[in-house]
């Protein structure tokens, strides 16, 4: 039964996607959009309309998504094979999906809602699936963060009330310097923050590793977190040329920055992957500031591919080594496991910018358009530095589980025998070798020519170079971060813990205010209002029927004794 299920959601999703990605051709052809609205009911005068827009962008974004959630569950037929609840998971991955196409396809601030708030709910349930501490820790963190997202986004639907809809499409360019819009274009950046996870909002994305791996693929390439992505590159008209967009530059970059850095001090392979998507989301993120949506669009798209096939190759590492995620115990994993291994180089590759394979066209172009504009010298450092620190940190994760020595334990049975999730890896690995050749022609059909100084021009690939061979030199030879680089200990405890985001979330936000509510209960709910209410209440009623029924027992001395008080009381009032 639950074989049935995967298959048939495979073969349907594959389907689907390809019927898309054939229509988004079309679409781009003709340079056709359409804007369907539909009028799922009426009641007197009220009506209830779901509108729908389909043009080359949305199109080509659902057959992405649904491309790559059809080999992420035929791959889940695998690597959750045995799990008692794998039905319920599939249709979990499912109406996951089905929330994302919603924000799609949508250009109406209530029906993006619908998908918005879908994502971060079946993201909920997807994090805690394995129930235990650890994913509901990831699980609250993920959902408290992300519903700061949810309000920005429920306030712009109450400031979009002053312009008669909820389309945000037909105000975006008349509206735009509008204050109601200036507030409305606040509110929409910072839920895009949260979900896309830009600083201070970043600590959740590592955290929700807890998830299942077939989530993780999905998670981070092409559904939960790049909807803040796809939301802004819709609203770009809103915040070009402003200070918001310098702002969002700023963080965008030094998000990247910090992604960058936290993946060369970390030993946890989903984690390193995790914070490479964050530093692919701050790249997309500060281009999309700059103005350049089709470009960050471009870039997602790409991205999308390898880091899909970059979680399932480490979820069929993790697999063979009995669920552990060190990459300290790995090595010498190329001659054991080659398939699996070759997937995992040419999407490390890519996620480089290695020429002519995926990653490249998207993120060479975007490096060359950051050195043609007007950014200052603070923004053009980091961008590179992060660039280089890319490579440095896939290098070192190719060191530790690809080559060097193999750490684990010698009775094993490490091997490429999980044939249905080669089978979905294979399928993303086309793809990722050939998806940005043939993104570049659709979405920049006409070549530009980018004419820059040779140093600048090569300056991508003298930083790519210079990350890769620190990143190998590194960890071959042992050197020590910690003692040889930097004497401070502090130091390298900030840089290797995500500059002590996940500790400002959790401990400093989150633990006072639930010290704060548990304080509050025990006074309140469970003090002062049990002892004044329902609870003195009881006592005074319980009481007060003893009393009662202890006057009902017609006992002649009872009414004797009630008989001679009445009478006492009646001769005081007498001689009073």
């Amino acid at each position: 039964m639950n074989l049935s299920i995967c298959v048939i959601s495979f073969y349907f999703l594959l389907m689907f996607s390809l019927t898309l990605f054939f229509s988004s051709l079309f679409f781009i052809i003709n340079d056709l959009s359409i804007f369907v609205e539909w009028e799922v009911l009426s009641l007197n005068t009220s009506s209830i309309v779901m509108t729908i827009l389909l043009d080359w962008m949305s199109l080509v974004f659902m057959s992405f998504v649904l491309f790559i959630s059809s080999m992420v569950i035929y791959y889940s037929d695998d690597y959750m094979h045995g799990d008692e609840n794998l039905g319920r998971f599939i249709i979990l991955v499912l109406m996951f999906v089905l929330s994302m196409m919603f924000l799609i396809i949508s250009p109406n601030l209530i029906s993006i809602l619908l998908g918005w708030d879908g994502l971060g709910l079946v993201s909920y349930c997807l994090v805690i699936y394995y129930q235990n501490v650890k994913s509901y820790n990831a699980g609250m963190i993920t959902a408290l963060t992300n519903r700061v997202g949810d309000v920005a986004l429920l306030l712009s639907i109450a400031w979009m009330l002053n312009y008669g809809s909820w389309n945000y499409i037909y105000y975006l360019e008349c509206m735009k310097n509008d204050y109601q819009m200036t507030i409305i274009a606040w509110l929409v950046v910072l839920a895009a923050m949260t979900k896309s996870a830009q600083i201070p909002f970043s600590s959740w994305l590592p955290a929700a590793m807890a998830a299942p791996t077939p989530v993780s693929a999905l998670v981070h390439s092409s559904t939960l977190v790049t909807a803040g992505v796809y939301l802004l590159i819709r609203f770009n008209l809103l915040f070009i040329n402003t200070y918001l967009s310098s702002l969002l530059l700023l963080l965008s970059v030094l998000t990247m920055f910090m992604a960058g850095v936290g993946a060369n001090y970390e030993f946890d392979l989903k984690k390193i992957i995790a914070l490479s998507t964050l530093s692919q989301l701050g790249l997309m993120m500060s281009i999309l500031s700059m103005g350049y949506a089709d470009l960050a669009f471009f870039h997602l798209l790409t991205h999308a591919l390898f880091k899909a096939l970059l979680f399932m190759c480490a979820g069929s590492i993790i697999h063979n080594m009995k669920n552990t995620q060190d990459i300290r115990l790995m090595g010498g994993l190329i001659s054991m496991m080659p398939l699996t291994c070759t997937c995992f180089n040419i999407a490390n590759l890519a996620l480089c910018g290695m020429p002519f394979l995926a990653g490249f066209y998207s993120k060479d172009l975007i490096l060359e358009i950051v050195s043609l504009n007007d950014v200052n010298m603070l923004i053009y450092f980091l961008y590179f530095l992060s660039t280089g620190l890319t490579v440095c940190y896939s290098m070192r994760l190719t060191y530790y589980s690809l080559s060097g020595v193999f750490n684990f334990g010698s009775l094993n049975s490490i091997i490429d025998c999980y044939w249905v999730m080669l089978k979905g890896m294979l399928g993303l690995l086309f793809l990722a070798i050939s998806g940005g050749s043939m993104l570049s022609w659709l979405i920049i059909p006409t070549p530009e020519m980018i004419c820059l100084p040779p140093l600048m021009k090569l300056m991508a690939l003298i930083v790519s170079l210079l990350g890769g061979i620190l990143g190998y030199e590194i960890f071959q030879f042992k050197i020590s971060w910690d003692l040889k680089f930097v004497k401070n200990y502090s130091l390298t405890s900030f840089l290797g813990s995500m500059w002590y985001m996940p500790t400002i979330s959790t401990t400093y936000l989150n633990l006072s205010s639930l010290k704060l509510g548990y304080r509050v209960i025990k006074s309140v709910d469970q003090g002062w209002n049990e002892y004044f209410g329902a609870q003195s209440i009881y006592n005074f009623m319980m009481n007060f029927s003893k009393i009662n029924s202890l006057l009902q027992y017609m006992n002649f001395k009872i009414y004797l004794v009630m008989f001679v008080s009445w009478v006492s009381l009646m001769f005081l009032l007498m001689l009073f």
